[in-house]
């Protein structure tokens, strides 16, 4: 059950419905990068790198575009109980999460601008307590313009690749209450789950949303989409913030 604070419901952590976790993005964590950020969301803390390679995919040579992609890990100790390293093939989850990163940051650039060169973003979650995928493009969106301002900064590139500000969270209703950025204690109890990507302008990259428990009609759908515009237009002042400091 949703917490009740007088007459009005809140999360399980105490939060109003609509109040995104606590939130932090330190850049310059990894000095050795062009481009690091560790973006904490209450207890889940993910560390972002980019890293730049002078060249891109074979299927992609010769085309003049470049490619951004994403990594994606849980570190054995991000969990309790501990969990396994990922030997060898990684897990579906990990795949897709991988999948969701890179389409969500490649919507970002110019890849024309960029040049035949690859951006991979490595997103390392150190303690995950929910929204790990929604924290890695966030903080994966800063890592990546870092990345691309020391490109500009060392010369490599002749006018700015980045386009568009990216941002993502998780929505979901519980006991019919619609609320942002879930914790796992929320998460795990949605009867309604989204992860949403959306640009600086209000446009979608990605909506990913389920019924858990019942198929959901149109009105809960918009008012989770609602929330979510709302939530991201602060995750995206928060980026600003830290790529500015």
């Amino acid at each position: 059950m949703s917490r009740m604070h007088g007459s009005e419901p809140r999360q399980s952590d105490g939060r109003p419905l609509d109040a995104l976790r606590p939130l932090s993005i330190s850049t310059g964590f990894v000095p050795q990068a062009p481009g690091s950020a560790l973006i904490r969301a209450g207890n889940t803390h993910v560390l972002c790198v980019a890293s730049v390679l002078e060249s891109v995919p074979r299927w992609m040579e010769g085309r003049g575009l470049g490619w951004v992609t994403g990594e994606y890990s849980m570190l054995p100790y991000a969990t309790s109980p501990r969990s396994e390293r990922e030997q060898r093939a990684p897990s579906g989850r990990t795949q897709e999460i991988r999948r969701i990163i890179g389409r969500s940051l490649r919507m970002a650039v110019d890849r024309r601008a960029l040049g035949e060169r690859m951006i991979v973003v490595d997103c390392d979650v150190l303690q995950a307590d929910g929204g790990t995928r929604t924290a890695s493009v966030t903080g994966g969106y800063v890592a990546l313009a870092l990345a691309l301002r020391y490109l500009r900064q060392q010369g490599i590139l002749d006018q700015d690749p980045l386009q568009r500000q990216i941002a993502a969270v998780s929505v979901g209703i519980i006991d019919d209450h619609a609320m942002l950025d879930l914790a796992y204690a929320d998460d795990v109890r949605a009867e309604v789950d989204l992860n949403v990507v959306m640009t600086g302008t209000g446009e979608y990259v990605e909506v990913q949303g389920t019924g858990e428990g019942a198929p959901y009609g149109r009105t809960a759908l918009d008012r989770l989409l609602t929330l979510a515009d709302a939530g991201i237009a602060e995750l995206m002042t928060m980026q600003n913030r830290a790529l500015d400091g």
